[in-house]
């Protein structure tokens, strides 16, 4: 058998050899020959090829099989997530419905708000401004606050009947009363084209630290007090300067803030409230002691009439 061995290995040697010579030959007859070749020999080979190409389908389906499975473990578990925090936001909204029913609560207008889309930018670097779909027809006023979700944004400066324009706290023209917490300094705002304007007139620097919150301190009755402006960095002029928590990359959506002034009294005596207890409209009061007519006497039936003296 050593004799054929080595003559078996010789040919196979050899037709390898021709085979690379014929594949390395650049000639456009031997390349009609190879096109040949290939067209009488590899679709007879199919069944061959059959095996590897059951054998990587079955391997790319178990692959695929395994990422849905790792993606339907990750389903579950934020599905289990959410309920627990639905089951959450449900015991707290009774919760809260309880607590406003004991306590009567009347929440007040200044605290809601109208959502309006962003429709343009101005692109200006000497006026920050976007225009949005709210005017005077969804009742917004000249003046009042505009918010992002996280952190104010600028104030209503011009009004049509279905835009507004807002001005943002980094324009030059934007000033506004701030508290920076938790030291309680007042300060003002100043816009200045950048995207981290300055903090001035500041009551005591001392008592204010880079991280420090900023908040609206409602001075001047131009923006509610509490809304979160962002909070306090020192700049490479050693300036005080605050990074402004709404994300102006991305204004797509801004809510107004209603802000209704309150009622005032000015003067001592002003305002005389009855008291409730013995109010024409309490329970229990006969009806001659109800509908009396202006100048008329009160019978010696009726209860004395009492009132409260309310100062400012």
């Amino acid at each position: 058998m050593g004799p054929v061995r080595r003559i078996l290995i010789g040919l196979t040697l050899f037709v390898l050899f021709a085979l690379f010579l014929l594949w390395r030959i650049d000639s456009p007859r031997v390349e009609r020959f190879r096109a040949q070749l290939v067209d009488a020999v590899v679709p007879n080979f199919e069944w061959a090829l059959v095996p590897v190409t059951k054998t990587a389908d079955a391997i790319e389906n178990f692959q695929s099989y395994q990422r849905i499975s790792e993606q339907n473990q990750e389903l579950r578990r934020e599905l289990r997530q959410m309920q627990a925090w639905k089951e959450a936001a449900l015991q707290l909204e009774q919760e809260n419905a309880k607590l406003r029913d004991l306590n009567n609560v009347r929440l007040d207008a200044r605290l809601s708000y109208v959502t309006g889309v962003v429709l343009a930018d101005s692109g200006s670097p000497f006026r920050q401004s976007v225009l949005i779909n709210l005017g005077a027809r969804d009742g917004v006023v000249d003046g009042w606050a505009a918010m992002d979700g996280l952190g104010l944004v600028g104030r209503i400066a011009g009004v049509g009947e279905r835009t507004s324009r807002v001005i943002l706290l980094t324009d030059s023209n934007s000033r506004i009363p701030v508290t920076v917490q938790p030291s309680g300094q007042t300060a003002i705002l100043t816009g200045d084209n950048s995207a981290v304007p300055p903090l001035g007139f500041v009551d005591n620097r001392d008592l204010v630290r880079p991280g420090d919150r900023v908040l609206s301190s409602g001075d001047g009755g131009v923006f509610p007090a509490g809304l979160l402006v962002g909070e306090v960095v020192q700049g490479k002029d050693r300036r005080l300067r605050v990074r402004l928590a709404a994300d102006y990359e991305r204004l797509e959506f801004l809510r107004v803030m209603r802000s209704h002034p309150g009622e005032v009294v000015t003067d001592n005596g002003a305002l005389i409230v009855m008291n409730p207890v013995m109010a024409p409209v309490a329970d229990g009061l006969p009806p001659e002691c109800v509908d009396l007519e202006d100048g008329a006497e009160r019978p010696e039936t009726c209860p004395a009439e009492e009132t409260a003296e309310v100062t400012q």
